[in-house]
């Protein structure tokens, strides 16, 4: 052991410049590598944590105007979502529907005696705070009991809630003008940009004289696994809406409905595109240092065919050099392969740092599990630079190799 490393140290001093810049290559090449796929796994992270991914199972279908006559009524007709849809939706479609709620809107002036906001508030179903991942800081969102028995609660943003209290943290359980009618604040969430106000559904059915236009249908779907699955279930739930509110099933802009499945399948595909461009990018930058390397050990046998033709004339065999020569072509690599990864991972800590709020990327550590991966590339790129300079040495007949000076 201790003279495979003596052997491995010479090689290096004698090429200390190639060495080197062959080293920085390496180096290098790993370093990208690591920045690469510690970017593309932030992306993924953050993707991950994105209420798409959260919550994909989800068909949301908004009204439209229609764009062909049907039935004899003609095109250009707006195509009024309605309360009745929901039950509609799942009578008809009882195999992949799990469960179908709506949103109403309204406008109003919210109060207190300190001050008065003009703004619009959303009548929703418990669900919403799911979907829409609303980070609750004080109190609760809207649940079943507010929904079941229409109570007059509301759930702020936190800069309304700052507008219209002097101390949102004891403002909880306080009372709000709503339009005139007194509504009690049951929670404050804090969002990047979202910035509604929530009542609960049948409350803002009431307040709206039960009249039953809806702005649009959230639909839990069940059971699919795939595009084909995805693409089936939206078409189904078009066809129902279709037969109820008169319009043809084929026209496309009757309604609008994003199908939150397929957009999560389309953004695992994109994701894994990234990944695998992040890889071949880096693998690319790394290839230089590998050919750098295997210039290296070329030398090396070069240098060492007396050497060589000495050891194989007193019995060593073949496979002893060529191990030889790729354990020193894997050793080299190595060493300067894991100063690419210590700086790797201080520069995904440092981005770390930087992207610490942001949406776009979200904790591009190295994981074990990668550090794992960039080592099997490493003791591979070694091996396969080390091959072709062992492959040579094994060309060396000993004769030959004992006359070289």
């Amino acid at each position: 052991m201790f003279d495979l490393i003596n052997e491995i140290w010479q090689t290096m001093r004698t090429n200390k410049l190639r060495t080197a810049l062959t080293g920085i290559s390496v180096a290098w090449g790993i370093f990208m590598l690591i920045i690469l796929l510690g970017i593309s796994k932030g992306v993924l992270t953050s993707f991950q944590s994105s209420s798409l991914a959260q919550n994909p199972n989800k068909i949301t279908v908004y009204p439209g105007n229609t764009s062909m006559p049907y039935k004899g009524l003609k095109e250009g007709r707006y195509i009024q979502l309605r309360d009745r849809n929901l039950d509609e939706i799942k009578n008809d479609n009882p195999h992949d529907v799990a469960s179908a709620t709506a949103e109403m809107n309204q406008s109003g002036t919210i109060s207190t005696p300190l001050d008065y906001i003009t703004t619009s508030y959303s009548g929703v179903f418990p669900g919403t705070e799911k979907m829409l991942q609303l980070p609750m800081i004080y109190g609760r969102f809207i649940n079943e009991k507010d929904l079941n028995d229409m109570r007059k609660v509301i759930v702020l943003n936190k800069k309304d809630a700052e507008t219209l209290f002097k101390n949102i943290g004891s403002s909880i359980g306080k009372t709000v003008d709503v339009n005139g009618i007194a509504f009690t604040l049951v929670g404050i969430y804090e969002h990047e940009w979202r910035s509604g106000t929530f009542i609960p559904y049948t409350t803002a059915r009431a307040l709206s004289g039960f009249d039953d236009k809806v702005y649009s249908i959230q639909v839990d779907i069940k059971g699919v696994k795939n595009m084909e699955d995805a693409e089936r279930v939206e078409r189904n739930i078009k066809s129902t809406l279709a037969k109820y509110n008169q319009f043809n099933p084929d026209d496309e802009s009757a309604v609008w409905m994003w199908n939150r499945f397929s957009s999560y399948l389309n953004s695992q595909e994109a994701a894994g595109v990234l990944n695998t461009a992040m890889w071949v990018i880096g693998l690319l930058t790394l290839i230089t240092g590998i050919v750098g390397v295997s210039n290296i050990m070329f030398v090396s046998v070069r240098e060492r065919t007396h050497e060589i033709g000495i050891r194989r004339a007193i019995g060593a065999r073949p496979h002893n050099i060529l191990l030889q020569v790729i354990i020193e072509s894997v050793a080299m690599t190595t060493l300067f392969g894991y100063i690419g990864i210590l700086l790797g991972t201080i520069g995904n800590e440092i981005m770390a740092q930087v992207f610490a709020d942001g949406d776009f990327i979200k904790d591009p550590r190295v994981d074990l599990s990668l550090a794992i991966e960039v080592t099997v590339v490493l003791i591979v790129s070694g091996a396969l630079a080390g091959i072709f300079p062992a492959m040579r040495a094994l060309k060396i007949r000993p004769v030959e190799a004992l006359r070289t000076e």
